[in-house]
């Protein structure tokens, strides 16, 4: 079996990218995807914000810690990573006491997209690792 997720949002903090033991980078990002719907009894228009956490490695990191930042749209393919305690979504208790829970995926392939906002142009740098780039760095 093959479990492969597919997201497309906008990142919700600047990447920060760390390296493991064996020097391998690893970039960790939050991002949002929203879905928006009307109600069909009362038209009353509905929205629902959900917030993943994605983690990038091998050189596709790099260039996500290098190009991205707060508020770009990315598409994200990978496997999402449930808790090994629970094998959900991770749950925590926040600081003011309120129950939270993140979705975490490792990314195989970060595209990325547009700006913040709709319509808004990004100029994409020429840079092969700003590119599509697979999960063994070959660039498309």
């Amino acid at each position: 079996m093959h479990q492969r997720s597919t997201l497309v949002g906008n990142l919700g903090n600047d990447p920060e990218m760390r390296y493991l033991p064996d020097g391998k980078p690893v970039t960790s990002f939050s991002m949002a995807t929203n879905r928006k719907w009307t109600n069909q009894q009362s038209g009353e228009p509905g929205e629902e914000t959900v917030w993943w956490r994605v983690s990038v490695f091998g050189p596709q990191a790099e260039s996500c810690n290098q190009y991205l930042s707060k508020g770009r749209q990315v598409l994200v393919e990978g496997r999402m990573r449930p808790d090994p305690a629970t094998g959900g979504p991770r749950i925590w208790t926040r600081q003011d006491g309120t129950p939270a829970a993140s979705f975490e995926v490792n990314a195989q392939t970060v595209r990325f997209l547009g700006g913040r906002q709709e319509g808004q142009a990004v100029d994409h740098p020429s840079a092969p690792g700003a590119a599509e780039v697979d999960a063994d760095g070959i660039p498309f």
